[in-house]
């Protein structure tokens, strides 16, 4: 079924050498989640001969323990291979909607793109935004239907289906098995055939794009770049055009999948640079290098600066490590630019960051990774999103933290964001589905049979009705076999409202939030009841109330803890057992009044992991 690596590869497999452009093919790999974008990758891997069958593992290119734990690819990774006399130069990207900005910033370095469409499956959600993202790009698209030995694969009806929904002749369309590698010798030969060569003169003035960056504590920062013009050569110094600073090209290379140095890329080339930068801020993707003797004359494009819709606060547990924390978020922002953040502080949990993401898998991404890569341990506040205050006199205010939300004295209106959401569902549950988006405050758009099994539905709908539990909400209506993509679709004026939680009369900042006027007392009922479970009994009752402005939606009380004054009282007159407990009482009613309300750290924790 396979033909040999030795059969295809001019170069013996491992060292692909490029003599003109014309050898050279950059493509990507795109798809919805979970449709073999890896598995694909392995595969090629392995025909090709740049890994040895030895070494070989499932989610090769997956370099981080959680991307494999969790069976998803979260960064873009590239790997050169040679095929058919041609040096081949493949980005497997993310498929997940929060790492959406991965694959544009993949698909600026690409001529094609293999658009990966699961054969049991058919289009979902995400396969519909990654292939008009290819197009916006003007990529040359080969289509593939993967998964074709699986039982319930239906490769004919998909087919039909990619024809009529994305315009893609269904004989153009390539049937393959990741997992098996029938038809995968075809794709490559596909991708030689129908992907350009890249364009680009070798004897012009150095451009080159950084589409993506880590960090080395040995080497400073590796950068992942693109030559779209003349040669990028070791020992070389080099301009960083946007940082305006100079650097020496210490090491230049590329990933065959490890790294191999050479001495020097040219045009259309994909590798590595690495030139001695220590500070973060001077390699960020969409950075333009360009000769420092011969400099260009003006940058590429780069990119769109990408804009988060989810915030939340990260606080470390011991604030000794908070510069710990700020190191760890400015190094993890080198290989991911759409992370914001900016110091800010809380009554009930000290110093900290409020931190900007694409999306609450973003966010527990992001978590987790500081908390594995730099040993941190960290409490993240509920998550919110971005609300426009248009106050009285007439300016407007974004506010992201519920703690800065304007009163209601000075609050003219709120405009909160809106989302264009598309999702692919089964029609025999229409229903559940149209009535969770109901639930959600969404309105209607479209609705279209794709198939006469599935339908598309899009809405538009408020981001934060999404962010927190729509997606988990989905899949258990329609048994997982749902499917959801969105992006932003300016603002709407809304009847938002603050939601404080006090703690004994004092509020605490950690768990207001901005919430629909309408969910108001649900929530702060749910919170209330949350919190009596979680704080610890003190020497007095302690109120915990849930307030909008200065009106209490809800309340509960945590018990005192009570001593048995009267425990030494044998028997004799009752009136000096009342005396007793007449004497207790009043030293709770001072201690209340003085008294300072201890909540543990893990109750914070534990409230706030439940309100998330």
């Amino acid at each position: 079924m396979w033909r040999s690596a030795s059969a295809h590869c001019a170069t013996g497999g491992m060292r692909p050498d490029v003599t003109t452009t014309e050898q050279i093919r950059n493509f990507s790999i795109i798809s919805h989640v979970d449709h073999g974008k890896s598995t694909l990758s392995d595969r090629i891997l392995e025909l090709t001969g740049a890994v040895d069958p030895r070494r070989m593992r499932e989610q090769y290119l997956d370099s981080m323990d959680i991307e494999r734990e969790r069976g998803i690819t979260i960064k873009a990774q590239n790997v050169r291979v040679a095929w058919a006399d041609h040096v081949l130069q493949l980005i497997d990207t993310p498929g997940h909607v929060d790492f959406a900005y991965e694959v544009s910033r993949s698909l600026a370095a690409c001529e094609g793109a293999v658009l990966l469409v699961d054969a049991s499956q058919g289009i979902q959600a995400q396969t519909l935004a990654t292939c008009y993202q290819a197009m916006e790009h003007d990529l040359v698209i080969v289509a593939a239907l993967n998964k074709i030995d699986l039982p319930a694969a239906d490769p004919v009806g998909c087919a039909e289906e990619i024809d009529r929904v994305l315009g893609i002749e269904a004989a153009s369309i390539l049937r393959i098995s990741g997992k098996t590698g029938e038809g995968v010798p075809e794709l490559l030969d596909a991708i030689v055939a129908r992907i350009p060569a890249p364009l680009g003169d070798p004897g012009a003035r150095l451009r080159a794009l950084i589409f993506d960056s880590n960090y080395d504590q040995y080497r400073g920062v590796v950068s992942a770049v693109r030559v779209m013009e003349g040669r990028l050569e070791r020992g070389a110094k080099m301009r960083f055009m946007q940082a305006g600073t100079v650097h020496e090209a210490e090491e230049v290379g590329i990933r065959t999948p490890d790294p191999l140095p050479v001495a020097s890329l040219g045009p259309g080339e994909v590798g590595y640079l690495v030139a001695g930068v220590k500070n973060v801020g001077e390699a960020r993707s969409g950075e333009t290098v360009t000769g420092a003797v011969r400099p260009a004359a003006e940058p590429l494009a780069g990119y769109r600066e990408p804009k988060p819709m989810v915030f939340c606060g990260l606080y470390p547990i011991d604030g000794d490590e908070l510069p710990d924390l700020r190191e760890a978020l400015e190094k993890l922002r080198l290989s991911d630019a759409s992370i914001t953040f900016e110091p800010e502080s809380s009554g009930a949990l000290g110093f900290g960051f409020r931190c900007g993401f694409l999306g609450l898998l973003h966010m527990e991404i992001v978590r987790e990774r500081i908390e594995r890569e730099f040993g941190l341990s960290l409490v993240a506040t509920a998550p919110s999103v971005a609300y426009r205050a248009h106050l009285r006199d007439g300016t407007v205010v974004e506010v992201d933290n519920p703690s800065e939300m304007p009163d209601g004295g000075t609050l003219e209106g709120i405009e909160e964001p809106m989302l264009q959401a598309t999702v692919i569902t089964p029609a025999d549950v229409l229903g559940p589905v149209m009535d969770l988006c109901s639930q959600r405050r969404a309105e209607m758009r479209k609705m279209a049979y794709l198939s006469p099994e599935r339908v598309e539905l899009v809405y538009r709908m408020p981001l934060a009705e999404v962010v927190v539990d729509f997606f988990d909400q989905l899949k258990s209506r329609t048994r997982g076999f749902a499917s959801l993509d969105y992006e932003m679709d300016g603002y709407a004026a809304s009847t938002m409202v603050r939601v404080d939680v006090l703690l004994n009369g004092v509020p605490v900042d950690a768990f207001g939030t901005i919430v629909h006027r309408s969910k108001a007392e649900a929530y702060g009922r749910r919170t209330v009841e949350r919190l009596r479970e979680l704080i610890p009994r003190q020497l007095f009752d302690v109120p915990v109330q849930a307030a909008i402005g200065g009106r209490i939606i809800a309340r509960e009380t945590v018990r005192a803890r009570r001593k048995d004054v009267i425990a030494k009282c044998y028997g004799g007159d009752v009136t000096r057992k009342r005396k007793l407990l007449e004497k207790q009482k009043e030293g709770k009613k001072r201690m209340k009044q003085i008294g300072r309300v201890e909540v543990p750290q893990e109750a914070f924790i534990s409230a706030l992991r439940l309100g998330g």
